[in-house]
């Protein structure tokens, strides 16, 4: 049975609560994208305001960089930084071993460069999210690709049995545009046993930037409920 909209976002929240409990004065903070992660950000821009904490945010969006700007979260860069204490993201699925299926928010890219120069990841999502093989309930793959080799990618992707969907904008005509000026085909491609194998044949594709499956970059998962928090460690 599916949790009802308003648990969710008591799930969301409380995820987001336990996560910012990992950053502290004088951090360098990984700032994610989508829902959950918004409401991280939203709570340590609190933190900041209450307990006049120092941080600094380095955003993997433009919504991220938005949000911050919005909730008082000093911003940052890579080239500042190229260290960070901690990034909190969300995630579209997590499997038992805390690989993960991300980028239905468009921003994989982004988020894979701020996971691996993080010295901790924590990842934050409701208990939807949770599953015991990547691609269940027919979860589709992001994959941002080079405008020019999209025929190429979606002849090699059927290959694999894939179903590729060429991601549509809202409110406009036309596919998604990354914040990188590329595009992303969303792949169903079943089941996914081996996601490392999976990631570096995806990636082996001429055109292909990067594919939203993550693998061993999660150190911590808090998966929300409406009253309590599942925590799941890595190892």
């Amino acid at each position: 049975m599916n949790p009802k909209p308003q648990d969710t976002e008591k799930g969301k929240r409380n995820a987001a609560l336990e996560a910012v409990k990992h950053v502290k004065d004088g951090f360098i903070v990984g700032l994610g994208s989508g829902s959950t992660a918004a409401l991280a950000i939203e709570e340590i821009g609190k933190r900041i305001a209450r307990d006049k904490i120092r941080v600094l945010g380095v955003p993997t969006s433009y919504q991220a960089f938005l949000l911050a700007v919005r909730h008082g979260i000093p911003v940052t860069t890579l080239e500042e930084h190229p260290v960070l204490d901690v990034t909190i993201d969300g995630a579209d699925q997590v499997d038992r071993e805390l690989n993960m299926i991300k980028g239905m928010g468009g921003a994989m890219v982004r988020e894979k460069i701020v996971a691996y120069s993080s010295k901790q990841n924590v990842i934050v999502a409701d208990e939807s999210k949770k599953v015991k093989v990547l691609g269940q309930n027919r979860q589709a793959v992001p994959i941002e690709v080079v405008p020019l080799a999209v025929p190429l990618v979606r002849s090699k992707l059927k290959a694999m049995k894939g179903k590729p969907v060429l991601r549509e904008g809202k409110g406009k005509v036309g596919p998604v545009i990354t914040d990188n000026g590329n595009v992303i085909l969303d792949a169903e491609l079943g089941l996914i046993y081996k996601p490392a194998e999976l990631a570096s044949d995806l990636k082996a594709i001429p055109g292909v930037v990067e594919t939203g499956i993550f693998v061993g970059t999660a150190n911590v998962v808090y998966f929300g409920k409406s009253s309590t928090v599942e925590k799941l460690v890595k190892g």
